[in-house]
């Protein structure tokens, strides 16, 4: 059977969540000089402008219409949360145990989308190719990573844990939401609307390190604004409006292996026969899973 979703939608999200594996790595320079709330806030601020730009350019509406605020709100608290719990925990656990919790968030996403989005249910091999990715991605991320340093119980863990588990419940509960709302405003009031959570927490909450700011933080919060939230995302949504979101976001996969190249081209980590073995299987399920159908329009 040919791959249901188109060659170029493959390699798109593929450009997409390699790019996004360079976040955890780009979280961490940024909270070098940023704590948590402070690195969201100038992220999205950033990303607000690269998608208003956007949206301009291609003349897409952003202004909801009467209908679309409620699901809007539900999307920005939700990310709130989300993005707070996943910046907190970064600099609270390894930047490998964090890149391991966060990138189970494709299980989570497929099991919420079988509840939550019509057509989008569960099979044998869907069910197959998650868990030859997931096995993959951990197999990659275990080729440099101190597999006793990797402590279950820290908090930090958790919290990235959590972090996972509302992230496909967000990813999902967005994908039925941009069936009937244009997905660049999705992604555009998401951030909009939790922008002034962030301000708060980060005016009352943290201090910026002012004598650490320099080149690599600010390359970080750059590469989360401009790549992450203001590219990754608007493509990433319209992806999820063509096709099932369980297989759109199955592609998070590649995420943590492409992770661990970015970390072995910024930090001289080595690369091993663990990890092309990893990636050789994250390949396999991606395809598994891609062979899902298209919804239906």
């Amino acid at each position: 059977m040919a791959l249901s979703v188109p060659l170029g939608a493959v390699i798109v999200s593929i450009a997409i969540h390699s790019l996004w594996g360079g976040n955890p790595v780009a979280v961490k320079f940024s909270l070098i000089a940023f704590p948590p709330l402070t690195t969201a806030f100038l992220r999205f601020a950033i990303g607000i402008a690269c998608i208003a730009l956007w949206a301009r350019w291609r003349g897409i509406g952003l202004l909801p219409e009467k209908g679309e605020w409620c699901s809007l709100w539900i999307a920005a608290l939700l990310f709130a949360v989300q993005i707070a719990s996943m910046n907190i925990g970064f600099h609270h656990t390894s930047g490998a145990m964090g890149s391991v919790l966060i990138a189970t968030n494709p299980l989570f996403a497929v099991m919420f989308a079988h509840f939550l989005v019509a057509g989008d249910r569960m099979t044998p091999a869907k069910a197959l190719g998650l868990l030859i990715a997931m096995a993959g991605t951990s197999l990659a991320l275990l080729e440099d990573a101190d597999v006793a340093a990797l402590d279950l119980g820290a908090a930090g863990n958790w919290i990235v844990l959590s972090s996972a588990v509302m992230l496909g419940f967000r990813l999902s509960l967005s994908a039925r939401f941009v069936r009937r709302i244009e997905p660049i405003k999705v992604a555009m009031w998401q951030m909009v609307l939790s922008l002034p959570l962030f301000g708060a927490g980060a005016f009352w909450l943290e201090e910026i390190a002012w004598d650490r700011v320099g080149a690599g933080p600010i390359a970080g919060l750059l590469f989360q604004g401009v790549v992450i939230a203001g590219v990754g995302f608007s493509v990433s949504y319209h992806l999820m409006k063509l096709y099932t979101p369980s297989v759109m976001m199955s592609f998070n996969f590649v995420s943590p292996a492409a992770g661990v190249l970015f970390s072995a081209w910024l930090l001289g980590d080595r690369i091993g026969a663990l990890l092309l073995a990893g990636m050789a299987l994250v390949a396999t399920g991606l395809y598994l899973v891609a062979r899902q159908p298209r919804i239906a329009s």
